[in-house]
């Protein structure tokens, strides 16, 4: 992960916060901006774009305490954010939303936040994004869950099991899109 990256963006999401009068706005526009600004440091859109994406979610979810909403909130707001960023720069939607998706795994776990509520909410933010862009939600879920445990995977311990148990007990998800592709994330 680009640790640089992660730092720069916990600094602006933590400076553009203070005095906001709209938080979450604030918020997903801001993430907005270091993904396009990341994006447009990279040569490709490819392996390093996703690094950077990774690399912003992580910041931006770690600066939850700051932020003064709950990690789901946070969430569910960076994940969209970054995942619009990418789209309107007409990147890769679905490798965008596995790999924020796998960014606020590692940002919520840093902190001590819950990572199957952030897993949830990860998940969440990828299939409200998936409509607005016109992405297969279908599509969108997978690249998520893929994404939420291969972050759990990172984080070690117990995160993986605490991943899948919150997305499969989490009523606003689609189970059988979930036990799928838990299923595929299990065959790899």
């Amino acid at each position: 992960m680009l640790t640089k990256l992660v730092e720069e963006t916990f600094d602006a999401v933590t400076a553009a916060i203070q005095g906001a009068d709209n938080v979450v706005d604030t918020l997903r526009q801001t993430v907005k901006d270091q993904v396009t600004g990341a994006l447009g440091d990279v040569s490709d859109m490819g392996t390093a774009g996703m690094e950077a994406v990774t690399s912003v979610v992580t910041g931006a979810v770690k600066s939850v305490g700051k932020v003064g909403s709950s990690v789901a909130d946070v969430t569910r707001n960076t994940v969209g954010a970054a995942v619009s960023a990418v789209a309107g720069m007409g990147g890769d939607v679905v490798g965008a939303i596995s790999s924020a998706a796998q960014g606020a795994i590692g940002g919520a776990a840093e902190v001590g936040e819950d990572v199957g509520q952030t897993a949830v909410a990860a998940v969440q933010g990828a299939i409200d994004t998936a409509e607005a862009v016109g992405t297969n939600t279908t599509d969108a879920v997978r690249a998520a869950v893929m994404g939420v445990v291969q972050g759990a995977g990172e984080v070690g311990g117990t995160a993986v099991q605490t991943v899948k148990d919150a997305l499969l007990t989490a009523a606003a998800l689609p189970r059988d899109v979930i036990e799928s592709a838990l299923k595929g994330s299990n065959d790899k």
